[in-house]
C-alpha cells in the first residue's frame, strides 16, 4: 500500500422525493464512528467488500476488511485528527479481491468519511510536476500570474477548461468551446465525475445525522446540476485556495465524463497551495 499524508455513485443531482445522502456512483463512500463503526454505507459497496450495505451497519470495518490494510489507515488516521484536512492512501488491498482502490478520508462532525475509488495504480505522476509546474510561474506578475496559473493547472490535470477566480479576478485557459462560461461553483462538491450519472443512496436513507454532504464526491442538488449541462460541463473538479485573506478557486471542466482520481486531486490541492503563495510574494513585491 502507497500512502500519501496530505493535511492542512458519479455526483449527479439526488432525485427528487428520494430522501438521504447520495453520492456520485464512481465511487464507494463509508461513514465511520472514530472508533471505525460503520455508521452509514453507500448501496453500492458490495462491489467493493462483497458485502451488503445493510449488513456493514453497527459492525466494526475491521470485521469486513484485511488486518494490514485497518492498521495502515488507522495510523493516517491517527495524523489526520485534530486537523480539516484530507488523507489518503494508494494502491490499498481491502479484501481478497486482487483490484487495489485508492481512499481518502477526512474528519466531519465526529466522523470519518472514508471514500474509495479503484486505483489508477501511477501513483507519482501527477505529483512529480506539480513542482515544475509552479517554479515556471517565477517571474510571472499581475494578471500574468493568474493567466499562468490557470494553464499550468489544464496542463496539470488535462481537463478543456480552467477558470481561476480571485477575488474579484479572473483568468481562464481552455481547449475548445463552451456553451457557458463557469458559473459560481460553491454549492459542488471537489469532483464531480458525470452530470448525467445516477445517484447512489448511503444506508440508512436519512435527512439528518450523516456527514456525507462533506465526502469529495457526494451528490449535489439538481439546480447546480442543471447550471454545469446549461454550460456543455458533464465533468468538474474545485479547487479552493486562500491568499492575503482572499479566496480564490481552481474550477477545472471537462466535456465528457471523467474521474480524475484522488491523486490528482491531490496534486491540484498543491499546485494551488504553492499558486497561493506566489500570489502572496508578488503583492509583497509590489505593494
Amino acid at each position: 500500500m502507497e500512502i500519501a499524508d496530505d493535511l492542512d455513485s458519479d455526483m449527479t443531482a439526488e432525485p427528487k422525493g428520494d430522501a438521504g445522502a447520495r453520492i456520485q456512483p464512481a465511487g464507494y463512500l463509508l461513514e465511520l464512528s472514530l472508533d471505525w463503526i460503520v455508521l452509514g454505507a453507500s448501496e453500492n459497496i458490495h462491489h467493493l467488500l462483497s458485502e451488503s450495505h445493510v449488513t456493514l451497519i453497527d459492525e466494526p470495518l475491521g470485521k469486513f476488511v484485511h488486518a494490514q490494510a485497518l492498521h495502515d489507515l488507522r495510523n493516517l488516521f491517527s495524523r489526520l485528527s485534530g486537523t480539516t484536512g484530507i488523507a489518503r492512501a494508494y494502491a490499498v488491498r481491502l479484501t481478497d479481491d486482487n483490484d487495489l482502490v485508492d481512499v481518502a478520508f477526512q474528519l466531519s462532525d465526529g466522523r470519518v468519511l472514508l471514500e474509495a475509488l479503484p486505483s489508477a495504480g501511477r501513483f507519482g505522476e501527477h505529483f512529480g510536476s506539480v513542482a515544475g509546474l509552479a517554479a515556471g510561474l517565477a517571474d510571472a506578475r499581475g494578471q500574468a500570474l493568474l493567466d499562468g496559473g490557470a494553464r499550468r493547472m489544464r496542463a496539470l490535470t488535462g481537463y478543456d477548461r480552467v477558470t481561476l477566480t480571485f477575488g474579484n479576478r479572473r483568468a481562464e485557459s481552455v481547449r475548445g468551446a463552451f456553451e457557458q462560461p463557469a458559473s459560481s461553483s460553491e454549492s459542488l462538491p471537489a469532483i464531480v465525475t458525470d452530470t448525467d450519472g445516477p445517484g447512489i443512496a448511503l444506508f440508512p436513507r436519512r435527512l439528518e445525522d450523516t456527514s456525507a454532504a462533506q465526502a469529495l464526491m457526494a451528490s449535489c442538488d439538481p439546480e447546480a446540476i442543471e447550471q454545469l449541462r446549461r454550460e456543455g460541463v458533464r465533468a468538474s473538479l474545485r479547487i479552493p485556495f486562500s491568499a492575503d485573506e482572499t479566496a480564490g478557486e481552481f474550477r477545472c471542466d471537462c466535456r465528457a465524463p471523467h474521474v480524475p482520481g484522488f491523486e490528482l486531486h491531490a496534486a491540484a490541492e498543491l499546485f494551488a497551495e504553492l499558486f497561493a503563495l506566489r500570489l502572496e510574494l508578488d503583492r509583497l513585491k509590489n505593494g
